[in-house]
């Protein structure tokens, strides 16, 4: 039988030119139409394909779903039946929509009601997140920032090459692509100012972030090992990480991030799987000095997913001001949970877990408007003559992901979102 990631699978569902949804990817969200409920989905192509409607034909059956599964409103029952159900379920997919495969591309009653156009559906928050944590594991981000306001001799802290540094986030405000927000208010207080003053953030940044979400639990007090991470870990979705960088400045110490980051984070909505990232896996960098043994790993655990950012002012065309590597990463994703867990906390099915902002050595590739404008000195033009240091009321932010090997493309689609004046 073809594998599900071989690159020598075709489908018979037609896919556009640099189509992120191949079926080499089979992607999990959730989707609604017209006045009918939520629902999960895969994509194929510039198609979304309503799971739930393959299971009522009995074509997934055999593969341990429980009725209804997919009728949910989320995706979390489904992560949480294990890895082991979850892959039988997409490469059963692949089978399905593989171009010699007769059993749905010549049931045209079933094609009718389950396949949709992407353009005529709404996506939804593909899970309901639990908890959030936010890791800091880009060197080049951390210098970059260390570098502004402690100088390039104490850019890294102490800690920064011993540990995967990161806290908890708030998982309420992660909200899906397309949801727009008000720009955020808070403290503030100027270098020259004897007290803070309170109003609208006037340094509002993005952040380009990857994500990945468990679909296991471990027990409170049970560590999960860098060696078993990957059945934790069910899949993918890119992360705008919206910061307040001059709230955040006056309110980080001592305690870190607070209102700066709680206001808003955008997800994409579909959900790309470990498995289908596996081909994509490179080698991250040497780390030095050698990390302690419960943080090493055995194999290549960072992945070549091409990442870019665009802005948007109103009523304007788009400017690509960033074009990144989620590669660009110190600290991988089996490190980051390991070092999660080591104390003994438990994970929970649904829970999110930021890369942190995501730079690459060279300039076009930093990734948040603090870098790319290094603080303000640097404004960045757009293509309609205006010029951006930081975001703009009216601004629509565009975050786009995929990874491309032998052919093969695997990509996220986006997560875009529109910043409205403060209330």
């Amino acid at each position: 039988m073809i594998k599900a990631n071989d690159p020598n699978r075709k489908s018979w569902v037609g896919l556009p030119s640099d189509c992120d949804f191949s079926i080499q990817n089979i992607p999990f969200g959730i989707f609604k139409s017209n006045n009918d409920g939520p629902r999960a989905a895969t994509a194929i192509g510039n198609k979304v394909l309503d799971l739930s409607a393959l299971q009522e034909e009995g074509l997934l059956d055999g593969l341990g779903l429980p009725t209804g599964v997919f009728t949910k409103s989320t995706l979390n029952e489904f992560m949480g039946l294990g890895k082991a159900v979850c892959r039988s379920v997409r490469d059963r997919l692949s089978d399905l929509l593989e171009e010699g495969n007769a059993e749905l591309r010549d049931n045209e009653a079933l094609k009718a009601r389950a396949f949709y156009d992407m353009r005529e559906v709404e996506m939804l928050m593909p899970v309901n997140v639990p908890n959030y944590t936010d890791f800091y594991s880009s060197e080049q981000h951390a210098f970059n920032v260390g570098t502004m306001f402690r100088g390039p001799e104490n850019a890294l802290m102490p800690n920064w090459k011993h540990i995967p540094v990161g806290y908890h986030g708030r998982a309420s405000s992660i909200v899906v692509s397309g949801t727009p927000f008000h720009r955020p208010k808070g403290q503030t207080k100027a270098d020259d100012a004897e007290a803070p003053s309170f109003g609208p953030c006037r340094l509002l940044d993005f952040e380009l972030e990857m994500a990945y979400i468990t679909g296991k639990e471990n027990p409170l007090g049970d560590p999960v090992s860098t060696n078993e991470a990957d059945d934790y870990i069910f899949g993918f979705v890119i992360l705008n990480d919206w910061s307040a960088r001059d709230i955040q400045k006056w309110e980080y110490v001592p305690l870190g991030p607070f209102l700066a980051k709680n206001f808003a984070s955008h997800v994409s909505p579909w959900v790309v799987t470990m498995d289908a990232l596996e081909p994509f896996m490179v080698d991250g960098p040497e780390q030095d000095p050698e990390v302690l043994p419960y943080l090493k790993y055995d194999e290549a655990t960072h992945f070549d997913v091409k990442l870019e950012v665009g802005i948007q002012p109103d009523g304007s065309d788009e400017t690509t001001v960033s074009n990144s590597n989620f590669k660009h990463m110190y600290w991988n994703v089996r490190q980051q949970l390991a070092h999660h867990t080591v104390n003994g906390c438990n994970m929970q099915v649904g829970d999110m877990y930021g890369s942190g902002t995501i730079s690459g050595p060279e300039e076009s590739a930093y990734g948040s408007m603090l870098e790319l404008s290094w603080r303000g000195t640097k404004p960045i033009p757009m293509k309609d003559g205006s010029e951006r240091k930081f975001i703009q009321d009216g601004d629509t932010v565009i975050m786009r992901g995929h990874a491309e090997k032998n052919g093969v493309r695997v990509g996220f689609g986006e997560v875009k979102a529109k910043v409205l004046p403060a209330k």
